[in-house]
């Protein structure tokens, strides 16, 4: 292939990569502007919530309340552009590099950018679970 062919990939995925980016940074600080429950300042507070909601468990008012936030967070669609950032960056790299070898065989070095592209996958597979877990909120039983 030609290395306009994976020059024009790169760009395109520098493209992705900063309207991604855009997204995620409104999304972050939309959510710095938050006010913070006193419950979420407990360390480990969110994987012992989602811990219980999974389980079904019952829950105190506190938890109910971080677990609705959680999975409103989680479940936004806007919190999947910063998985989808790291995968076009990493997307990005691996185009670049390819342009860059001008039809010489690859090394190991350009194909690096293949574990971001695993870590950003494995991070938007969890946060769709967490999406998933919006069902368990209505039939969850609230104590106190």
């Amino acid at each position: 292939m030609s290395t306009y062919f994976w020059g024009l990939l790169a760009l395109i995925a520098l493209a992705v990569t900063f309207v991604m980016l855009s997204i995620g940074t409104f999304y972050t600080r939309r959510l710095e502007a938050e006010p913070t429950l006193p419950f979420s300042e407990e360390i480990r507070a969110a994987p012992r919530v989602i811990k219980k909601l999974r389980k079904r468990e019952t829950m105190t008012r506190e938890e109910f309340e971080y677990a609705q936030r959680i999975v409103a967070i989680r479940g936004n669609p806007m919190a999947l552009c910063i998985p989808l950032t790291l995968f076009a960056m990493s997307t990005y790299y691996v185009f670049a590099c390819l342009e860059y070898l001008q039809g010489a065989t690859p090394s190991e070095r350009h194909f690096i950018g293949v574990i971001p592209m695993l870590t950003s996958t494995n991070l938007a597979i969890q946060l769709l679970r967490a999406r998933r877990l919006k069902g368990r909120l209505r039939t969850t039983e609230v104590v106190g």
